[in-house]
C-alpha cells in the first residue's frame, strides 16, 4: 500500500507571516540580503561564494542567456545560462559575461600598424569596442605601439586604406602604467589625467590590459554587483546528465564560476553519478542538483556532493509535471520539509547547504516566504522573462506588450537531454510545459528594486536584518479560503486611474 504523507499539500499563497517587534535597527536600509549558494562547515568557514541579494535565473532558454546573466549580475544576483544548446554556444555566452566587467580587461581587439582604417571598422563593427590596441604583431599580448580609438580618426573624411600607423596614438604619447598597478591606482591615474582608458604594460612594454574608465563610473551606479577576485562579473550554467563529461570541462575553462544540473526531478541515480564524476575531476566548482521535494531525496543529493540543493517539482507558471504524471508537491511544504531536513543535516554533520526555491512564485511576497520557510535563494523564470534583458521577443498581443515564455519541458524548447525516453538518439514521449507570453514589464534593475524594496520593508516587520535572523524568527499562519479574500481589496468600487475624466 502507498504511503500516504500527513502533511497537505501547501502553496506560498496559503500562509501569511505574523509581524515581530521592529526596533531601531530594523530600517531596511541595514537589512543585508547576501545568502550562501554553496555549501561550507558553519561557524568554521566562510562560503566560497555567495550572492548580495537571494535571486538567481532560471536555467531556461526563454530567460538566462549572457545578457540577463550580464544585468542580474549588475544588480548583485546571479544567472545559471541554459544548458539546452551546443556545448560551443553556451560557452560563448558564459566568455561574454566574463569579458563584460573587469578591473584589468584583457584586449580582444587588436591590430599592427600595417592594418587599415578598413580593418578597423571591420573590427569595431564586429566585436563593438571602440578602443583597439596596436601591437606589433596584433596579439592581446604583444609589445604595445599604440592606441586608436574613435578621437583619431574621421571616416568621412579618410581614405578606408590609411595605414594604422598613420593614425594611432603612439605609444610614446600614451598615458600607461606598469603591471602591478593597482585598480584603485589605475583608476586614479584615470581621473587625474582626463582619460577613458589606461593600458597596463609589463617591463618589456607588452600589453597585459586595459582599465576603462566606465567600468569605474559603473561600478559606482551598481554598488551590489556581483564580481570575482578579477573584478569580473560571476555567471552559473547548466549542466545535464547526458554529456557533462564534454559540458563541465568547457564551461570550467570559459569561466563560469558555479554550476547546477538541470532537471525536472532530481532524485536520481544520474544526478549521483554526474556529481560525482564533477566532485572528483573538478573538486573546486561548485554545483548544484536538483529538483526535489522531501527529505528523501535532499538526503540524496546532499550525501552524492552537491552543493546547494533546488526544491520543486511542478510549481512553475509554465510547468505542467503534475498536471501530466501526477508528481510533485506544493511549493511551501516541500520547501518547509527540505529545510527541516538541512537542519538536521546540519546538526549531524556541521556542513551548511544551501536551499534554492524553485517555482511557485506569483506575487512578490512569495519570495520573502519562501526565505522565511528555510530557502536561501530563489531561482525564477516567469519574474525574469517579463524583462527587457530576457532574451525572447516583445510582441503586441490583444493590445498589450508581451513576452515570449516557454518552458523547457515544451516542445519548443526540444530539451531531450531533459526530459527524454531513455531510448537511443533521446526524444520527448510527452510535454512537460507550455509555450506562453507573459505581461512585459520594462527594464530588470527598475522592477528588481521595487521587489527588493519589499522584501527588506517585511523582514523589518518581523524584526530581521539578515536572511538567517529572518529564518530564525519568522512566524508563519496558515489563511483560510476567506481571509485570501480579505487580504485583497474588497467592499469598494476601484478607480481605473487617478486621473480626473
Amino acid at each position: 500500500m502507498a504511503r500516504i504523507f500527513e502533511e497537505e499539500s501547501r502553496t506560498f499563497s496559503e500562509y501569511l507571516l505574523i509581524p515581530n517587534l521592529t526596533t531601531a535597527d530594523n530600517m531596511p536600509d541595514k537589512v543585508d540580503l547576501t545568502t550562501p549558494i554553496c555549501k561550507y562547515k558553519k561557524g568554521i568557514e566562510e562560503p566560497k561564494i555567495q550572492i548580495n541579494i537571494p535571486m538567481v535565473s532560471a536555467i531556461m532558454q526563454s530567460v538566462s542567456d549572457s545578457g540577463m546573466a550580464i544585468a542580474l549580475a549588475r544588480s548583485g544576483g546571479l544567472s545559471f545560462i541554459f544548458q539546452s544548446q551546443s556545448i560551443e554556444s553556451q560557452i560563448d555566452m558564459v566568455r561574454k559575461v566574463k569579458k563584460y566587467k573587469a578591473g584589468v580587461v584583457t584586449s580582444d581587439s587588436n591590430l599592427t600598424p600595417e592594418h587599415t582604417l578598413a580593418d578597423i571598422l571591420e573590427l569595431r563593427e564586429r566585436m563593438g569596442h571602440r578602443t583597439v590596441a596596436i601591437t606589433h604583431d596584433g596579439s592581446p599580448s604583444g609589445k604595445l605601439l599604440g592606441l586608436v580609438t574613435s578621437r583619431d580618426y574621421r571616416v568621412s573624411r579618410m581614405d578606408p586604406g590609411t595605414k594604422v600607423a598613420e593614425f594611432m596614438t603612439p605609444f610614446e604619447n600614451l598615458v600607461y602604467a606598469k603591471e602591478g598597478t593597482t585598480l584603485k591606482e589605475a583608476n586614479d591615474i584615470i581621473w587625474e589625467h582626463k582619460i577613458n582608458q589606461l593600458p597596463i604594460v609589463d617591463n618589456e612594454e607588452c600589453l597585459v590590459g586595459l582599465v576603462f574608465r566606465k567600468d569605474y563610473e559603473s561600478h559606482k551606479e551598481n554598488p551590489l554587483e556581483l564580481l570575482d577576485s578579477q573584478k569580473r562579473l560571476l555567471v552559473g550554467a547548466g549542466i545535464n546528465t547526458r554529456d557533462y563529461m564534454e559540458r563541465v570541462p568547457a564551461l570550467i575553462h570559459a569561466g563560469a564560476d558555479v554550476l547546477c544540473i538541470d532537471s525536472s526531478d532530481g532524485f536520481s541515480q544520474w544526478q549521483a553519478e554526474t556529481l560525482h564524476w564533477v566532485k572528483k575531476n573538478y573538486p573546486d566548482i561548485p554545483v548544484g542538483a536538483g529538483n526535489v521535494v522531501d527529505a528523501e531525496g535532499f538526503r540524496f543529493l546532499a550525501d552524492a556532493g552537491a552543493d546547494f540543493i533546488k526544491v520543486g517539482i511542478g510549481g512553475g507558471s509554465i510547468c505542467i509535471t503534475r498536471e501530466q504524471k501526477g508528481i510533485g508537491c506544493g511549493q511551501a511544504s516541500a520547501v518547509l520539509a527540505v529545510s527541516k531536513e538541512r537542519n538536521k543535516y546540519l546538526e549531524q554533520t556541521g556542513c551548511y547547504i544551501p536551499i534554492c526555491s524553485d517555482g511557485g512564485i506569483v506575487h512578490d511576497y512569495h519570495m520573502t516566504l519562501a526565505l522565511a520557510m528555510g530557502a536561501d535563494f530563489l531561482m525564477l523564470g516567469r519574474y525574469f522573462a517579463r524583462f527587457d534583458e530576457s532574451p525572447t521577443r516583445k510582441m503586441l498581443v490583444a493590445g498589450n506588450y508581451v513576452k515570449e515564455y516557454w518552458g523547457e519541458g515544451s516542445n519548443r524548447a526540444r530539451n531531450w537531454q531533459r526530459y527524454d525516453d531513455g531510448g537511443v538518439g533521446g526524444k520527448m514521449s510527452f510535454e512537460e510545459g507550455v509555450d506562453s507570453y507573459v505581461p512585459y514589464a520594462g527594464n530588470l534593475k527598475d522592477n528588481l528594486d521595487a521587489s527588493i524594496a519589499k522584501m527588506k520593508s517585511t523582514m523589518c516587520s518581523c524584526g530581521a536584518s539578515s536572511i538567517e535572523e529572518f529564518q530564525n524568527k519568522s512566524r508563519l499562519v496558515v489563511v483560510s479560503a476567506t481571509s485570501i479574500v480579505e487580504g485583497g481589496a474588497h467592499d469598494v468600487i476601484q478607480k481605473d486611474n487617478d486621473r480626473p475624466r
